[in-house]
C-alpha cells in the first residue's frame, strides 16, 4: 500500500496527469459560475430567511454583535450556502476524475509498469457507469441522513471523510480494474482486499476535506471567491486524480500476483505404476537359468 502511495505521488507529477486535471477543473469552473451566477442570491436569501425563524440562530449573531463580531453576521449565510454546497462539488469532481481521468492514468500505469498485464476487460462502461451512480446514490443518502449529526463537532471530522472514503473505493477500485481484470478477479481482489482499499479511501476522504479549509478564511473567501473556488476545485480534482493513480498501481500489482500464484500449477503426484509380472515360460529340463 506504501509502494502503490509513493508511486501515486510521483505519477501526480508526470505532464499527462497534469494536463489531464485541467480538464474536469474547466468544466467544473464553468457549471460553479454558472449556477452561482443564478441561484447564488436566491440561496443566500432563503438561508437568512430559515435562519431568522430560529431563536438559537438569532441569539448566536447578537452574541457575535456584542462580542464585536458584527461583520460576521454579514458572511454567516453565504458560508453556509458554501459549507452544503461543499459536498455536491467534492462529489461532481469525482466523478468527473472517473470519467474523464481515470482510464487515462490507469492506461498510464500498465503501460509504464505493467505492459505485460493482459486486459481481461471485465467491466463495460455501462457497467462503470451502473456501479458508480448507484455508490453515489448511496453515498448521498449517508450524508443526508448523516447531517443531524455534524452538529456535533468530532463528528463532523469523521463521518463526511467516511462516506467519501467509502465512495471513493466503490469507484476508483472498480475503474482500475475494469480494463485488465476479468469481473470474477475484479470480485476476488475486492473482496480479498476490501480493508486496505477501503483504509485507501478513507485516507483519500481525510485528503479530499483539506480544500474546505479555504472555506474558513471568512469575509475573505467571500471577497476572493473568483480566485478561491477554482483554486479549490483544482485540489479537489488532483487529490482524486491521485486517489485514482493509488488504486490503480495497488490493485495492477494485486492482479499481476494473483495471476502469477494461479500460473503455478502444483505437478500432479506420479501415480505409481505397477508393471505386471509374468511367470517365466517353463525353461527345458537341463537348461541353465541365466
Amino acid at each position: 500500500m506504501f509502494d502503490a502511495f509513493w508511486r501515486a505521488v510521483a505519477y501526480c507529477l508526470h505532464p499527462r496527469v497534469i494536463a489531464l486535471s485541467f480538464l474536469p477543473l474547466v468544466l467544473m469552473v464553468v457549471l460553479s459560475f454558472a449556477l452561482g451566477y443564478f441561484f447564488w442570491d436566491g440561496a443566500v436569501f432563503a438561508v437568512t430567511t430559515w435562519f431568522e425563524a430560529f431563536d438559537l440562530v438569532q441569539a448566536l449573531l447578537g452574541w457575535l454583535d456584542r462580542m464585536g463580531l458584527g461583520s460576521l453576521r454579514a458572511v454567516f449565510a453565504p458560508l453556509i450556502v458554501l459549507v452544503l454546497a461543499t459536498p455536491a462539488i467534492v462529489l461532481i469532481c469525482l466523478l468527473l476524475v472517473a470519467v474523464f481521468m481515470t482510464p487515462a492514468m490507469v492506461d498510464l500505469v500498465g503501460q509504464r509498469r505493467f505492459p505485460q498485464l493482459q486486459k481481461l476487460r471485465g467491466g463495460s462502461w455501462l457497467v462503470g457507469v451502473v456501479w458508480s451512480l448507484g455508490s453515489t446514490l448511496l453515498a448521498l443518502i449517508a450524508l443526508v441522513l448523516s447531517m443531524p449529526m455534524w452538529l456535533v463537532p468530532p463528528l463532523v471530522l469523521i463521518l463526511p471523510p467516511l462516506i467519501w472514503g467509502w465512495l471513493t473505493y466503490r469507484v476508483f477500485a472498480f475503474d482500475a480494474l475494469a480494463t485488465h481484470a476479468s469481473a470474477d478477479e475484479r470480485r476476488e481482489l475486492m473482496r480479498n482486499h476490501r480493508g486496505i482499499l477501503l483504509a485507501m479511501g478513507i485516507l483519500s476522504g481525510y485528503l479530499g476535506a483539506a480544500p474546505s479549509l479555504l472555506w474558513a478564511s471568512g469575509a475573505m473567501f467571500i471577497a476572493l471567491a473568483p480566485l478561491l473556488v477554482p483554486i479549490a476545485i483544482w485540489i479537489y480534482t488532483l487529490v482524486f486524480a491521485f486517489a485514482s493513480l493509488w488504486f490503480a498501481h495497488y490493485l495492477l500489482q494485486a492482479l499481476e500476483r494473483l495471476r502469477a500464484a494461479a500460473s503455478v500449477v502444483a505437478p500432479a503426484p506420479a501415480e505409481a505404476r505397477l508393471e505386471p509380472v509374468l511367470d517365466p515360460l517353463p525353461l527345458p529340463p537341463g537348461t541353465n537359468t541365466p
